[in-house]
């Protein structure tokens, strides 16, 4: 029995911070028609110079494992945008006191905060067909995001991301 409740605790704090992902796509398209790809011309993804080295990176491996090329006439352009944004935690502890006697009761609580805020990366993975110039693909991946990790930890958590974006493509119908 501990081990159950071990490894349901466990699975629980493992959960809560893999990466999230939305996804949604141009149904008709038929996405096997697409094999090259290259970057959008105009790539800013709002993430630092050395984060956008290891997403790009991270795209690259991804997009490789999905039987991409880069060779050639690209079929699709890959853009890539990000934000950083803080998860606002409203838990809180409740405190009460109660009494009462007869027919009568009086009670006083409150509510301490926890302060656990987290600061989330959104990035957001679109690909564009670009004979058409138009979106066909998207994925959006939310993930709790450490200002302070190490290169290694970064370079982890966009391998990750790209994992999960890439999770939804190509679309099953």
């Amino acid at each position: 029995m501990k081990l159950i409740k071990l490894l349901f605790v466990c699975a629980i704090l493992s959960s809560c911070n893999t990466p999230r992902a939305v996804y949604d796509y141009d149904d008709t398209i038929s996405f096997s028609n697409y094999g090259t790809y290259q970057l959008f011309p105009d790539f800013q993804s709002g993430l630092s110079q050395l984060d956008e080295t290891r997403l790009i990176a991270s795209l690259k491996n991804g997009m490789k494992e999905e039987g991409f090329s880069t060779s050639g006439e690209p079929g699709l352009y890959i853009n890539v945008y990000s934000r950083e944004f803080m998860d606002q935690n409203r838990s809180n502890v409740g405190i009460g006191i109660g009494g009462g006697g007869g027919n009568m009761g009086v009670g006083v609580s409150g509510g301490i905060p926890i302060e656990n805020n987290s600061v989330i990366l959104e990035v957001t993975i679109d690909f564009i067909d670009v004979a058409d110039d138009s979106l066909v693909w998207q994925a959006i991946v939310e993930t709790k995001f450490n200002p302070n990790a190490s290169p290694e930890e970064r370079r982890s958590m966009f391998d990750k991301i790209v994992e999960k974006a890439l999770e939804g493509y190509p679309p099953k119908a």
